[in-house]
Formats: C-alpha cells, sequence, structure tokens
C-alpha cells in the first residue's frame, strides 16, 4: 500500500516542490543521484570503472512536454557522450534514454520528435565507441517504445530494450525481442499500473521475473538482469548454467547507490556487472520510485530528514 501510495504522488507538482526545497533531502538525494552534471556523472563513472563495474548513465528527466526542452535533453546526452569519450571511459559506459525526455509525450510529431532525437543520440554514442539502451516507461508507452526500438535497431543493431516483469505481457515481448544481438534489460517495473495489466503481488511479480528471464537466458540475444533480489540473482546463475552461458554472455544491472557490496562481488566472481547512475536536477520521480521499491529507503530518507543539519 505505501508503495501505491508514493508512486500516486511521484508526479505531485505540490509535494515535488515540498521535496525539492528541503535542504535536508539532499543526503538522500546524493545516495541514489550521482549529481546535476556531466563532469559529476564522469567523475562517478571512473569511481566504478576503477573497481572493475560497467556503467550505464540516465539523464534525469521525463514527460516533457516542450519541443526544446526535448531537443535540450538530447544535447545533454551528446555533452555526456563526449566527456566520456574524453575520459576513455566509452569502451566502459553506455547510455539509458528515456523517450519521453526527449519528446515521446509532445503532440501530434511526438513519436517522430522522439525517434530523431534518438537517434542522435545513437549515432553519437556509436561514433564514441559505444550504444545506447531506450528505458521503459508506463504501459501506456510500451507499444511505441517498442516501435522506436525497431526503428532505430535498422542502423544501431547494439540499441538495447527494457521489458517489465510486472506486465503481462511481457513474456511475449521477451520471445520476440530473443533473438542474436538483441540486449534486453529486465526489471520488476517501477510504475503504478492497474492490475488490468500488471501483476501486483510481490510473488506474481517474481515468478513473472522468472519465466520471463527464461526466455531471454535460452534465447539467442544477451540478457541483462536488473534486480536487487538475492534469490532472483541466485536464479538468474543457475539459469545461465543450464542455458550453458558463459560470464560475458549475459550481465547483472543494479542501481546506483543500492547494494554496491553485491555488485563488488559479483564482479569479482568475474560476472559482468553494470551500475545504472542517474544524473540532472530533475531527479525527483526517480527518487521517489526508489523510496517507493523498499521501505528501508523510506527509513532512510526520515532519518535524513531529522538528522541532517
Amino acid at each position: 500500500m505505501l508503495r501505491r501510495m508514493l508512486l500516486g504522488v511521484s508526479r505531485s507538482p505540490q509535494i515535488k516542490k515540498a521535496v525539492a526545497s528541503l535542504p535536508v533531502s539532499s543526503g538522500i538525494v546524493a545516495r541514489f543521484v550521482a549529481g546535476e552534471t556531466a563532469p559529476e556523472a564522469v567523475l562517478a563513472t571512473e569511481k566504478l570503472v576503477s573497481n572493475g563495474l560497467r556503467v550505464t548513465l540516465d539523464h534525469l528527466g521525463e514527460d516533457v512536454t516542450d519541443p526544446a526542452a526535448a531537443t535540450a535533453t538530447a544535447d545533454a546526452y551528446l555533452e555526456l557522450l563526449k566527456k566520456l569519450s574524453a575520459a576513455g571511459l566509452t569502451k566502459y559506459a553506455e547510455v539509458s534514454v528515456k523517450l519521453s525526455a526527449v519528446g515521446q509525450a509532445l503532440p501530434g510529431d511526438g513519436e517522430k520528435i522522439a525517434l530523431d532525437n534518438a537517434r542522435t543520440i545513437c549515432l553519437a554514442a556509436r561514433n564514441a565507441g559505444t550504444a545506447v539502451t531506450l528505458d521503459m516507461e508506463d504501459h501506456t508507452t510500451t507499444d511505441s517504445t517498442l516501435g522506436i526500438l525497431r526503428e532505430l535497431r535498422q542502423d544501431f543493431p547494439a540499441t538495447g530494450a527494457v521489458l517489465q516483469a510486472y506486465l503481462r505481457r511481457t513474456e511475449a515481448d521477451c520471445r520476440d525481442l530473443a533473438y542474436a544481438g538483441s540486449r534486453v534489460r529486465l526489471c520488476k517495473g517501477a510504475y503504478k499500473e492497474p492490475e488490468s495489466v500488471a501483476f501486483q503481488d510481490k510473488r506474481q511479480v517474481d515468478k513473472a521475473y522468472v519465466r520471463a528471464l527464461k526466455i531471454l537466458m535460452n534465447g539467442s540475444g544477451y540478457p541483462m538482469i536488473a534486480s536487487h533480489d538475492p534469490r532472483l540473482i541466485r536464479i538468474a546463475g543457475a539459469l545461465a548454467d543450464r542455458a550453458r552461458r558463459k560470464p560475458g554472455s549475459y550481465e547483472y544491472q543494479m542501481l546506483y547507490g543500492i547494494r554496491p557490496e553485491e555488485q563488488l562481488r559479483l564482479a569479482g566472481l568475474g560476472h559482468t556487472v553494470r551500475v545504472y547512475v542517474p544524473y540532472g536536477e530533475d531527479w525527483y520521480g526517480y527518487l521517489i520510485r526508489r523510496l517507493a521499491e523498499r521501505p528501508a529507503n523510506l527509513q532512510f530518507f526520515a532519518r535524513s530528514l531529522i538528522t541532517k543539519k
């Protein structure tokens, strides 16, 4: 119930204003967000890479309703890619892009604007020696996002996809995307969705995750296991063994600031581990979803409000 409540208020401008204006909130923000600028994001990337980890970077922002803002987001990715390249990090770091941040939600030609902006980012990423993964958002954008993915993969076949296990459609989407060269990040899902399209019970979501992961592991693509759940991580390893996958034919992904010791442990065992690193000024929606995922996150936030001077 708490999770659903937090997700329900995640887009409230009144609550956003109140939380963002609290100076004490910086403690929890700093735990989950690498900074507000590209140089700060690059510094965080350098530190993670030095510890044997890979990175995917997200310039925070979503639901853009202004074409100029969509262009500004695309430009921010171009700046980031230049800085990553200059720092020699593009062998280890890619970028993750929310299509709603580059124009998908705009009226009229929103999909075309998002496709054009995403194409510009993909070209810059390829020129820099890396790739793009398209983040998935709420279920109303799934068909649009997968359509744009198909368009981009014609010229940029390394473009990654994200699928959310709690959606009832995801097993079918996994079958469609489990082909050679296809990179698919499988996560549980972090948006408030109706029961008609998404499983609500945690056990149902976990079972759906395993079913979807089986499809990806037994397919010809490159599965990206996005989970912090110890049990699912163990199951993923077992499924990889059964599918006779070697390290390097799949990877684990975790969020910046969550279970960093486990990230290092898995990397120390020879697995590819990629950390999802968000940065930027528009951190509110992202933060609320992180708080909603685990009660411990909310408790940490409450303590920061009380103890931060």
